[in-house]
């Protein structure tokens, strides 16, 4: 006995450190861990350059709800510090001119979304605008003493109660629609009620309407001077039959009666957005699109256009890729934008006359968003396969992280591995995709494999961490993530080829990865799954119409008789420009020809059909028919509705619900 006990206290030591190494080892990912990780956004530098400003948004899967907190940490890198509370939800922080103030969004209060403020070296976040619109946008003065807001028009009611100081019942009335974008996801029906320009001054603590009429504007940005502000607007005869965006001027002064009439700046056939101004004042850097035939397709450029109006210079027209928020630099001598590329975003540079742009960042990185402090330093948000979006600093020393919001839970996993790939098409075609590996992969084994479809079809899979994905991989799945033509990354030639046809070069597109995969010997040809949302689920349900490959199938939020849209979804404007008006006799035929409706006697693959009830992006309609269709051809089905969702499926139960009926649906049918 005395033996024993020695020998075992000799032996313990070993045994506690192999015991310590067990429960560190990384194991593979699972549902709760979706909702644990945290999510990064909106770097802003402080003025002076010494502080970023930052959101971080989390999930509460038990409260069944989501909310962001605001967040401050020296741009040296150091402690985080929490700057509102968690008790309720902020976002969309901006420091004030002089740095003192942090201005942002929060909906608490009851009084919905205002502007609050909060002071950087404490007290408590006073509510800023109290109007009776929720705020949906705003941007401080040069000098700090105003905010320009943007608020959608109040209805004649609620105006006529407020004149008379009243006050006004929010409750259900008749909606009078005269319009022909009549319909929005999350919005719902819409009437006259246009979003439009507010000037609000701290001292007076009141909204005075800067622009007016029956267009919407948006993304207002002032001059350096603060006399005048540039926006985004579609004055056009029908705004609703456009998307012919133009960059419009105003003075930043409040008129002495009714509202502004706006100068136009820019003149394109296409559409132009997100503009910025030179620090002069002279200039103003906008996207520009100059396909405008193909409106949902185009690669928007950047361009230069003089206040004053005339000719706009192209500065990424040979890019061929698609650009984003584009600012000019700190000293004004070149513009800061990202581009997205072959499976990335990239922070880029290009100088004022052009030429060739020079990436900022290298590697396997997807770029999100970047703020220029005033010493030049930038704050960036990156994600690469193996990292949720974290903020980083990028100055002459390269690139430094400074959050590390979900290092703890990272540690403890054992993620799948993301491999960059090439198909080859029977027409030729190149198709650059990733595929996931499961955990623990071994080569030479082939593993149940699911085809994940990206919606759009205007996107890509690119380099950013996936949660989704890499929860189906802790399953034991090869994921592969196709970019088939229709995606971006590629170029205008490569989105625009699916044009009125978003079936057959797609299909013949994600076929060739799937038989690359297996080729390969990541995939089993006997275990194939296929799934996707949106338009990945468009491609699923065409998929399964000329294919039995798949051994189960999923789709969510899809369409199924492409003319039964028409009136029914958000995209009136889409429709009629890539097949038509569908009462027309040609229309219709090319309605009915892209329809896997009319193929679906055809199918026998066993179909997993999901959607939200108040989905208007890609109605129920669409689920319900599919459902039923195949539920009537004796298909193994089921139809899923999420009640009270949208196109996306926000509330987390409702996603947990989705998360595990795809993998359960996939795990009966894929494994044995």
């Amino acid at each position: 006995m005395k033996a024993f006990f020695s020998q075992a206290m000799l032996a313990l030591p070993a045994l506690l450190a192999s015991m310590a190494v067990a429960a560190q080892a990384p194991r593979p990912m699972v549902l709760a861990d979706y909702f644990a990780l945290a999510s990064v956004s909106e770097p802003r530098v402080s003025p002076e350059g010494g502080w970023l400003a930052y959101t971080v948004s989390r999930t509460d899967l038990d409260a069944d709800e989501s909310s962001s907190r605001i967040w401050m940490l020296p741009m040296a890198g150091g402690t985080p510090i929490p700057m509102t509370t968690s008790d309720h939800s902020s976002w969309m922080p901006r420091w004030s001119p002089d740095g003192r103030y942090l201005a942002f969004l929060s909906s608490r209060n009851g009084a919905g979304t205002q502007v609050w403020l909060l002071n950087r070296y404490g007290g408590e976040a006073e509510q800023l605008t109290a109007t009776p619109q929720s705020v949906q946008d705003f941007a401080w003065s040069p000098d700090g003493q105003s905010l320009v807001l943007v608020l959608q028009d109040l209805s004649a009611e609620h105006a006529a109660a407020l004149a008379a100081e009243e006050e006004f019942e929010h409750k259900a009335r008749p909606i009078v629609i005269d319009r022909i974008y009549f319909k929005e996801d999350y919005t719902g029906y819409l009437d006259r009620r246009r979003n439009h320009l507010y000037r609000f001054d701290l001292d007076e603590r009141k909204a005075h309407a800067l622009t007016g009429g029956d267009f919407d504007d948006s993304a207002p940005v002032w001059s350096p001077d603060g006399q005048q502000l540039a926006f985004v607007s579609k004055r056009v005869e029908e705004p609703d039959l456009s998307e012919d965006t133009d960059i419009f001027v105003i003075p930043a002064a409040v008129p002495e009666a009714g509202v502004h009439e706006p100068r136009r700046i820019t003149r394109s056939a296409g559409s132009d957005s997100a503009p910025a101004w030179s620090p002069d004042g002279q200039m103003i850097v906008h996207r520009t699109t100059i396909n405008p035939e193909t409106p949902y397709y185009e690669t928007p450029h950047l361009a230069l256009t003089p206040v004053t109006g005339g000719v706009p210079r192209l500065l990424t027209e040979a890019l061929d890729r698609n650009v984003y928020a584009p600012r000019f630099s700190r000293a004004g001598d070149s513009i800061l934008f990202l581009f997205e590329d072959n499976r990335q975003q990239v922070l880029a540079r290009v100088a004022l006359t052009g030429g060739a742009p020079e990436r900022l960042i290298e590697g396997r990185n997807v770029v999100y968003a970047w703020h220029e402090g005033s010493d030049g330093q930038l704050a960036v948000q990156l994600s690469r396969p193996d990292l949720p979006g974290e903020l980083f600093r990028l100055d002459a020393n390269g690139l430094q992280q400074l959050t590390f919001t979900n290092q703890a839970l990272l540690a403890e996993l054992q993620l799948g591995q993301v491999e960059a790939f090439t198909a080859t098409t029977e027409d030729g075609t190149t198709v650059e995709s990733l595929a996931l590996l499961p955990p623990g992969y071994k080569p030479g084994r082939a593993y149940p494999t699911v085809l994940d479809i990206h919606g759009g079809p205007q996107s890509q899979y690119d380099y950013a961490f996936s949660a989704g994905p890499q929860l189906l991989a802790a399953q034991g799945y090869v994921v592969l993530l196709p970019n088939p033509r229709g995606s971006t990354g590629r170029g205008y030639d490569y989105c625009v080829a699916i044009f009125g046809d978003w079936n057959k070069l797609a299909a013949m597109d994600v076929m060739a990865v799937v038989d690359e995969a297996i080729a390969r010997g990541w995939s089993d040809a006997e275990r194939l799954g296929v799934m996707g949302w949106s338009y990945g689920g468009i491609l699923t349900n065409h998929l399964i119409t000329v294919t039995d490959r798949f051994k189960a199938a999923a789709t969510g939020a899809s369409v199924t008789q492409y003319s039964a849209n028409y009136g029914h979804d958000q995209y009136v404007l889409w429709w009629e420009t890539e097949f038509g008006k569908p009462w027309e006799p040609e229309a219709a035929k090319r309605y009915a020809a892209a329809s896997p409706f009319y193929a679906l006697d055809k199918v026998t693959t066993p179909t997993l059909v999901l959607s939200g009830d108040q989905d208007w992006n890609v109605p129920i309609i669409n689920s319900e028919q599919l459902y039923l269709a195949l539920r009537r051809l004796g298909v193994e089905t089921q139809l899923i509705v999420y009640p009270g969702e949208y196109h996306g499926i926000d509330t987390p139960s409702m996603t947990a619900d989705s998360l595990q009926r795809h993998m359960d649906w996939f795990g009966r049918l894929l494994v044995p």
